[in-house]
């Protein structure tokens, strides 16, 4: 992720951000942060996001954007942390255990 000061314009992965997430609450998810702080037209951000879905790629694009107008403006610190922006989300897929055929599912018992 880079930003930098400008007029507001964000490119995901060389696209706009709604060609990119394809939904428009996605779009408002990432941007949260610029909304919440009104810096909308104060900066140019470009993001580079892979892996996951969308919607966890928007997440990632909203923690970045957060985490990038902290290093710019150390004041707006505890605005982002109150409305939870700096917060990341730490589910992670579980692990297969050995003797199983997943991490939660067990093979089928017989009785006899």
């Amino acid at each position: 992720m880079r930003i930098t000061p400008g007029s507001g314009k964000i490119v995901v992965n060389g696209r706009e951000p709604l060609a990119y997430f394809m939904r428009e609450v996605l779009v408002m998810h990432a941007e949260r942060g610029l909304a919440l702080t009104e810096r909308q037209t104060a900066y140019d951000i470009h993001v580079r996001v892979v892996g996951g879905g969308k919607s966890g790629q928007a997440g990632a694009t909203r923690l970045g954007i957060a985490r990038a107008l902290i290093k710019a403006e150390p004041e707006l610190k505890d605005t982002l942390r109150g409305d939870g922006l700096l917060t990341r989300d730490a589910r992670v897929t579980e692990r297969k255990k050995p003797g199983q055929p997943k991490a939660r599912k067990r093979f089928q018992f017989s009785k006899r």
